[in-house]
């Protein structure tokens, strides 16, 4: 058996044995070991402290306390700002990408127009914490320099008229100017994805572009700008730097509180904090399934 088996792997020119598949594929996986090196330190580890942090108390001792307390008015209040700043910019940025993304794809304006745009896109859209906030405060701030230039040349004082930078409308805003180019990195290939053909069938039936954009263009894109959204959704829902440096943690997100009970001088219970976190958990994972259920919906219609 051992002579039959050898033979079979000699080639009809009488060359040397075929190597195994066995003996080349496991060299295949070294180039992404590093990737679950990394996956296994900084994602599989830290949830799993994070789980089982969540059901101790102060002492180590296993407790319920921890869930129970998220019952607390001013935690469920904490979750409730942060899902509507959530909502805000990622409707708000939702669309005002989609439409940017819209007229360098669709909309005819010149070729470097969309490379200028992706350009600043992938760079604003990393674009965050600290030196977003600060950046807010030297423009937008009481003495930022629109602020003055409005005042001064206007003569608006957006402050007088009911701005503030420091609140939620103002920590929208701030959300806004990394929401939107993620929208447009994430819905410009699905616009780029709409075949001419489906335009062209609808003009040669006698449709027009309302028709086109009623029955064939939206219903197409729906699954996009959904998912689109429900990322930025979970993109602003984590945030903590950009929030913690604009407003010194005056608007209570679920995110300072986390680190106001992790690390805090008043405020510190551990467990409670992870508690709270496991929570965050729990509503991004349930919008990344929704995304990635519409985004395979979506893929399905651009392949056709």
């Amino acid at each position: 058996m051992s002579n039959n088996f050898t033979n079979k792997l000699i080639n009809e020119n009488g060359d040397a044995p075929l190597v195994r598949p066995s003996q080349k594929n496991w060299k295949k996986w070294l180039g992404v070991l590093p990737f679950f090196l990394f996956v296994i330190l900084f994602v599989v580890l830290p949830s799993v402290s994070l789980f089982a942090g969540s059901f101790q108390d102060a002492q180590g001792k296993f407790t319920f306390k921890n869930f129970i307390d998220l019952a607390d008015p001013t935690i469920v209040a904490a979750y409730w700002v942060s899902i509507r700043i959530s909502l805000a910019t990622a409707i708000g940025g939702g669309l005002l990408g989609f439409f940017m993304a819209y007229s360098v794809t669709i909309g005819g304006l010149p070729r470097w127009v969309r490379t200028a745009l992706s350009t600043f896109s992938g760079v604003a859209s990393n674009f965050a914490g600290v030196p977003l906030a600060f950046a807010f405060i030297a423009t937008l701030g009481r003495v930022g320099m629109v602020t003055i230039l409005l005042k001064t040349v206007l003569n608006i004082d957006l402050y007088d008229n009911g701005f503030k930078l420091y609140s939620f409308w103002g920590l929208t805003l701030t959300y806004m100017y990394f929401q939107f180019p993620l929208m447009v990195l994430v819905i410009t290939p699905a616009l780029d994805g709409l075949k001419k053909e489906w335009r062209e069938a609808c003009e040669n039936l006698g449709g027009n572009s309302f028709h086109y954009w009623t029955k064939i263009g939206l219903p197409v894109l729906l699954p996009s700008l959904l998912a689109s959204m429900i990322l930025l959704f979970g993109n602003a829902f984590g945030a903590y730097a950009t929030a913690l440096s604009l407003t010194g943690g005056f608007i209570n997100l679920v995110t300072i509180v986390i680190g106001s009970q992790i690390k805090g001088d008043v405020l510190h219970n551990v467990g409670l904090g992870y508690a709270l976190a496991m929570g965050m958990v729990v509503i991004m994972a349930i919008s990344m399934s929704i995304y990635y259920v519409l985004r395979r919906r979506s893929e399905r219609w651009l392949r056709l």
